[in-house]
């Protein structure tokens, strides 16, 4: 399985695209750390019936990802906040008009993301 982090975070952008009960049991498995036999009992399914589902959840919220790039660019524009905030410091210690074009440069990228 991949990393909880990696697929909270594609689960927060992807997640209402997949069914209610897809979405019940990826939330058992990935945010209340339930055990797959705790949902299968719960679900009237086999252990193995949980771990399938799970993995072609990941499947499908990694093909929306491959597609439409949502999280590759909120990483990308949450990088970029920071060194503004990073460069702002700076300019706050002494003021450079490079940081300026440089910040007015970073505030274009984010807009054509």
């Amino acid at each position: 399985m991949k990393a909880i982090g990696e697929q909270a975070m594609l689960y927060d952008f992807y997640g209402e695209l997949l069914t209610p009960r897809q979405r019940q049991i990826y939330e058992e498995v990935v945010f209340e750390d339930l055990s797959l036999g705790e949902i299968a009992g719960e679900q009237g399914i086999s252990r193995q019936g949980v771990h399938d589902l799970v993995k072609r959840c990941d499947r499908i919220l990694e093909g929306y990802e491959e597609k439409l790039k949502l999280v590759e660019k909120f990483k990308a524009s949450r990088k970029m906040v920071e060194e503004i905030v990073r460069l702002t410091e700076q300019f706050k210690a002494s003021p450079q008009m490079s940081l300026i074009d440089r910040i007015g440069q970073i505030a274009q990228d984010i807009i054509s993301l």
